[in-house]
């Protein structure tokens, strides 16, 4: 069984998805899905709150999977009969849609699909101590709701008064903390309740939160209040991040651990054409099997990656995406043209030892390939 609840015998037929050159990743009439996840009291119920009352002019569908105290749409929206769940779509007077559920929301977007039309995104929140990975799975899992919705990306919302410690937290058992791995999983971060801690504090959370993921982009607010562009339209699991995305991962430096085997970033660079089926081996030796180990004889376990890659026989950039052991090859629209085939991998997870993995990683696409300094 996988990190994500799938037997990983049924795994393989779901990758690599490759989309034909020059049929678009997210057709228009697909819906984005952000997921916005946190430790519990980081803020999230204030930043859902926040999109459903202020006036942004954007149709937006948000389904809360739980409520603090005192919510304010919190009596309108569940209705239990017979122990069954009945969802009730509250409409908000800036024409925001609202529910409750008590799973995971698949069904509640499938039941939102039939109000298509009353809104342009969907923001679906998770428990305070879900892994955010299973619910993003989901969108790549299920064929019959990917025609109608696409995920847009991952925020993570962090205590700067708490967050520390809860990311410090040890786990028993080796089990990976669950606010660590929220923060891994992120590709937008929000650092709630800057008004709470001095600018020692701010900058030691600021630190440790980029030593965990040296790829989301970090924003830090008072009372959840952020400008919603920055939240939405993130495509971050899509070729229309294609333009930006060499550029971006370029930046990303490799991070030292905070705490023994904390979650790190480690990305390096090899220029060469790859054989797709060598590529495919060694994601799934790294994903799947879990064969390779750092100097200590420590497994490494993946939590997020994303690449540039330089297919063989491929004109354009190819991205790669996983979380956990799901992942995706999607062809971009960006050619390679006169430039140096260089491809760019980023991996977020625990005992990662950035030496080794490209090792392995020019061992299994050679010959050829050849590491940047």
């Amino acid at each position: 069984m996988g990190d994500n609840g799938l037997e990983l015998d049924d795994i393989p037929e779901l990758v690599p998805i490759e989309t034909p050159p020059g049929s678009p990743t997210t057709p228009p009439e697909q819906i984005p899905v952000t997921i916005i996840t946190g430790y519990l009291g980081a803020g999230k119920t204030t930043l859902l709150n926040y999109i459903l009352t202020e006036q942004h002019s954007k149709r937006i569908a948000v389904i809360l999977n739980e409520f603090g105290e005192g919510s304010a749409v919190e009596k309108s929206l569940a209705v239990s009969h017979a122990g069954e769940l009945y969802e009730e779509w509250l409409e908000l007077r800036n024409g925001c849609l609202c529910c409750s559920v008590k799973d995971n929301g698949l069904k509640a977007i499938e039941n939102l699909m039939q109000k298509k039309g009353k809104f342009d995104y969907i923001i679906l929140e998770t428990t305070g101590l879900a892994d955010p990975g299973v619910v993003a799975s989901m969108f790549w899992v299920d064929a019959e709701l990917g025609s109608d919705v696409y995920l847009d990306g991952i925020v993570t919302v962090a205590d700067a008064k708490y967050g520390l410690q809860q990311l410090n937290e040890e786990k028993p058992d080796g089990l990976i903390n669950e606010a660590a791995r929220q923060i891994a999983l992120a590709d937008l971060i929000i650092i709630n309740k800057t008004d709470l801690v001095n600018e020692e504090e701010l900058t030691q959370i600021r630190d440790t939160v980029r030593s965990i993921n040296g790829l989301a982009k970090i924003l830090e607010t008072e009372k959840s209040r952020v400008d919603l562009s920055e939240v939405l339209d993130l495509h971050a699991f899509d070729s229309k991040t294609g333009a930006n995305l060499p550029e971006k991962l370029q930046l990303v430096k490799n991070t030292a651990p905070h705490l023994d085997k904390s979650i790190v970033t480690v990305t390096f660079e090899v220029t060469a054409d790859l054989p797709e089926d060598s590529l495919n081996i060694f994601i799934q030796n790294l994903l799947w099997e879990k064969i390779f180990q750092n100097k200590d004889g420590h497994p490494m376990t993946v939590i997020r990656l994303k690449g540039i890659v330089s297919i063989a026989g491929k004109p354009h950039r190819v991205i790669l995406q996983g979380v956990h052991e799901l992942y995706e090859l999607n062809d971009t629209f960006d050619l390679w043209e006169s430039e140096p085939r260089i491809n760019r991998l980023v991996f977020i997870g625990r005992n990662l030892d950035k030496d080794v993995l490209q090792e392995q990683f020019v061992s299994t696409v050679s010959p050829g390939p050849q590491p940047n300094p």
